[in-house]
């Protein structure tokens, strides 16, 4: 059995004895970061990924235009590194990501209202703490609803930041029908309103709550303004058509498959100069099969480290790549 392979079970018939070799296991994937290494994710994600032309274009065109930039290709072709890049490069400070599902609203986006934490706080009479965490002798009064009220990555990215905040709204194809028209008065007019703030009295209009990135922000008269429009990147597999009121408002960018050529500057990248020879032998596998089934660029890199890691045997190390690079669609998948 291969040495890389610490886990071994029964395959002799025999139980395997537990034993230390898991303190053999070597550093991570770079992409797999956990503990403080994920601290310079962005960074990384960012000098890794491998931009062309056309991207570069038309994100200085969303940047000039104000338009959100609605990205548009298959999994794992960079989309989402992109938006790390240009973060990164323009020091926009961290990615403000929203992850769409069939259940998203806008609401979701701009802010969350915690009232059941707030009426439990009310009903145990609980003194409040100001920011600073001193108690202020303040019990349930309208002037800490902040301490319950969260923005969201929309929400955040609204706020009147000196430079425009990179917000990441990931597989908006998967949303319901009604949310990228529901986008659109938000990125047109920049700002929203919160209700629960704006029932609070004149004298108790500056509010303090939460931010989506740790943060905390001062909210006047419950209305969020941004002072910069934020740059904006949606992210689509292909899978649905959007309304077109919503498609004039976006730029669009279509993402292609990488060729060869990229592919092998995409793992040098990631792996290092080392992985090049490792890299060119699996490339071409990785585009054989790719030629008539889906498959994505995270399968090929995961392939190329493992073979550089684990150094099987010229049989085992074919049928590791195969099955590595099994195919995103069809039944079973």
């Amino acid at each position: 059995m291969s040495n890389w392979h610490l886990f071994r079970g029964n395959l002799d018939g025999h139980p395997t004895e537990p034993h230390d070799r898991i303190e053999e296991l070597p550093n991570p994937p770079r992409w797999r970061p956990a503990g403080e290494a994920k601290i310079d994710r962005q960074a990384r994600r960012a000098k890794a990924f491998q931009a062309t032309a056309e991207q570069v274009e038309m994100v200085n065109a969303a940047l000039y235009l104000r338009r959100p930039l609605l990205v548009t290709g298959k999994p794992g072709t960079g989309k989402t590194s992109l938006a790390y890049a240009v973060a990164e490069e323009l020091k926009l400070g961290e990615v403000l990501y929203w992850p769409i599902t069939t259940r998203t609203t806008l609401k979701d986006g701009l802010y969350g209202y915690d009232a059941i934490a707030r009426l439990q706080d009310t009903k145990l009479d609980q003194p409040v703490t100001d920011g600073e965490g001193k108690n202020n002798g303040d019990r349930g009064n309208l002037s800490q609803i902040g301490r319950y009220i969260t923005l969201g990555p929309l929400g955040t990215a609204l706020l009147p930041h000196k430079r425009p905040r990179l917000l990441l709204i990931d597989e908006i194809d998967k949303s319901d029908l009604d949310l990228p028209n529901d986008l659109l008065h938000a990125f047109e007019e920049g700002a929203f309103q919160i209700p629960e703030l704006k029932r609070i009295s004149q004298q108790q209009s500056k509010v303090i709550v939460q931010t989506a990135d740790g943060q905390t922000a001062l909210i006047k008269h419950g209305e969020v303004c941004c002072r910069q429009f934020p740059l904006v990147i949606l992210t689509s597999n292909g899978e649905r058509d959007f309304p077109a009121p919503f498609l004039r408002r976006c730029l669009r960018l279509e993402i292609p498959e990488p060729g060869k050529d990229e592919l092998r500057r995409i793992a040098i990248a990631h792996l290092g100069e080392e992985s090049a020879e490792i890299a060119e032998e699996i490339i071409n596998q990785f585009l054989d099969k790719r030629n008539s089934a889906e498959l994505a660029t995270d399968q090929l890199l995961n392939a190329i480290y493992l073979v550089m890691r684990s150094n099987p045997s010229e049989g085992d190390r074919d049928g590791l790549i195969d099955r590595l690079l099994q195919p995103l669609g069809g039944p079973g998948q």
